[in-house]
């Protein structure tokens, strides 16, 4: 294999559709900042490098269609996972809005570029063809299956998060000694064991209560309201954690659920966007969300088992497979039999105890770190 140079300037490429790929990229940043031989690591948003047409397109748009047209998400996963199927004319379209990435990306000329989003690998791949940048991307997929989206013909690595997907890659003629299974890159903070009981005094919450954790990503979407109402319902004494992301607005209506609520047999505790993300799922015993590529990897580095609500159609669907055939999360397709699923995992802890044994084999808490000595070992 031909060695990389000197990796002394580190350059990761994500995009803001969706929080996944930026927290990926974060993770990543973080792992390299602590390694004395890369002098500078520099992450970039490569939306803020397009034009203002594809700026929205990629994100106000995804973001709108998850909440009010998933299905069109799902058409749309679908009718482009066609491997190899109009590259050409993707790439195209990719220069004609990103004119001012290119001239950037030369202008600082990394060492080693590390991509957590396929639009940028894609980018990145034709400069260097074109001999304009000195090193092909390495590219992290950020959901357990791979997308034709995520597919290059140029690159330096692949790291993915199942066998399976090597399995998948290596048919489609990606040459197996770069492909590496490393997990989806996750705060270096989840490599931490932390006790659920020191995390639930930490934070305010209940010692002796079952722990409901509620998601709604980074950005605040999902039917997260519709989830708490339901959940209302338990029979039995529990803590509901909702997390209403950047949502100020969904923050509030939680807020006010919460009040309404206070004298019930379930407690309603909203967080808004935190950073301590890794305490709450210590703290929990079950966590509701959407099957997200991050979010998925930080609960299994957690050991925390999943029940899965309205996945996206597409690459939450296939998320959705994959946790359930690793026996780590139950999935609600009907909001009304919520409680009802909830409640059933209550009733069996030697069940829950299983699924939690499942997450935290299911997990790879160090893939930033496979992921990062991968990539300097091969520089030496």
């Amino acid at each position: 294999m031909v060695k990389t140079p000197e990796p002394q300037r580190v350059l990761i490429l994500s995009a803001s559709a969706g929080a996944g790929h930026l927290r990926a990229a974060d993770a990543l940043l973080k792992e390299f900042q602590t390694h004395p031989r890369v002098t500078s690591v520099e992450h970039w948003d490569i939306l803020k490098y397009t034009s203002k047409a594809f700026r929205y397109l990629y994100s106000k748009v995804y973001l709108d269609l998850v909440n009010s047209a998933p299905k069109v998400l799902g058409w749309m996963y679908d009718s482009t996972d066609t491997p190899w199927k109009n590259e050409k004319r993707r790439l195209a379209f990719e220069k004609f809005n990103a004119g001012p990435f290119l001239k950037a990306i030369q202008k600082y000329r990394p060492d080693l570029i590390v991509c957590t989003h396929f639009t940028p690998s894609n980018l990145v791949g034709y400069l260097a063809e074109k001999n304009k940048v000195s090193i092909a991307p390495a590219i992290v997929v950020t959901d357990l299956d791979c997308h034709a989206m995520w597919l290059a013909r140029t690159y330096q690595w692949y790291f993915v998060a199942l066998d399976e997907t090597r399995v998948y890659l290596e048919r489609l003629g990606i040459d197996p000694g770069r492909i590496v299974v490393s997990g989806i890159p996750v705060d270096p903070v989840f490599r931490t064991p932390k006790s659920q009981g020191a995390m639930r005094q930490k934070l305010g919450l209940a010692p002796d209560r079952y722990t409901l954790l509620v998601s709604a990503g980074g950005f605040g979407v999902g039917p997260v309201e519709g989830i708490i109402k339901e959940l209302l319902t338990l029979q039995r004494p529990v803590q509901v954690v909702a997390i209403a992301g950047k949502s100020a607005e969904l923050k509030a209506k939680l807020e006010e659920l919460a009040r309404r609520t206070a004298a019930g047999k379930v407690l309603v505790h909203p967080v808004g966007f935190t950073t301590q993300m890794d305490e709450y799922m210590a703290a929990a015993d079950i966590l509701l969300s959407k099957p997200g590529g991050l979010t998925t990897s930080e609960a299994m580095a957690r050991g925390l088992p999943m029940c899965i609500v309205n996945p996206i159609p597409g690459q939450e669907e296939r998320n959705s497979d994959h946790l359930l055939e690793a026996g780590v999360a139950v999935r609600c397709n009907n909001l009304p039999t919520l409680a009802y699923k909830i409640e059933q995992l209550l009733a069996n802890p030697a069940r829950l105890g299983a699924m939690r044994k499942a997450a935290a084999l299911f997990g790879r808490p160090d893939a930033a770190r496979v992921i990062v000595q991968t990539l300097l070992r091969t520089a030496e």
